[in-house]
């Protein structure tokens, strides 16, 4: 019998211990934290779940930068790095243009993500889009066994849900797409089937899903 629950959401864990680097985003990882210094702005690039905003967050509190969330006037009086996350989604260009100007003036770094390569982005103002290609670009790849296995320890902890089986992560990487994005749909999934039948998780619950 499935019972009714109590659809929590609980906050996901974002520090620099909950990023697991494995082949897939190591090269992504060491050009983000090692290159940085005069001038040295980055374009990450990656698929939807991919950790682009960890890695973002987490490169904000190692340099200091203020974060872009239509707080431009915020970001013209301090003379701080700048992290921009989804730079596309809702972009007024003329807002990236003036910040990527203030930061060249000031020699501040900035940081922006998208899940959008920078050249299949149809820009409005030039100017802009040959600013972001001065960018170092990184990319983030498709993951690997060890770096989805990982994520899915990861997400399920953030549900506070533990899984005593290993058996059950070669079982579900056997069967479902290798993408971030189905991975976390998966356990989105996972995470509301056993609340409803508040049942450990078991290759056969598993199967409902799969």
């Amino acid at each position: 019998m499935i019972q009714s629950y109590f659809n929590y959401h609980f906050k996901p864990q974002l520090t620099i211990d909950d990023y697991f680097v494995s082949n897939s985003n190591q090269k992504a990882y060491k050009l983000l934290f090692n290159n940085i210094n005069e001038h040295s702005n980055f374009f990450l690039y990656g698929p939807n779940k991919s950790g682009k905003t960890h890695l973002g967050l987490i490169w904000k509190k190692k340099f200091q930068a203020l974060q872009f969330n239509n707080n431009l006037n915020e970001i013209l009086n301090h003379k701080k790095n700048i992290f921009i996350d989804n730079i596309f989604q809702n972009m007024i260009e003329e807002n990236i243009f003036h910040i990527i100007n203030h930061c060249y003036l000031n020699n501040l770094n900035i940081l922006v993500t998208s899940h959008i390569p920078l050249n299949k982005y149809q820009f409005n103002l030039t100017d802009v889009s040959s600013r972001l290609k001065t960018f170092l670009y990184i990319k983030i790849n498709l993951p690997d066994d060890e770096l989805l296995i990982n994520l899915m320890i990861k997400l399920l902890h953030d549900k506070q849900i533990i899984i005593k089986n290993p058996k059950i992560f070669k079982y579900i990487l056997r069967r479902v797409h290798r993408s971030y994005e189905k991975v976390f749909l998966l356990i989105e999934k996972i995470d509301k089937l056993s609340l409803a039948k508040k049942k450990q998780l078991t290759i056969p619950l598993i199967k409902e899903l799969i």
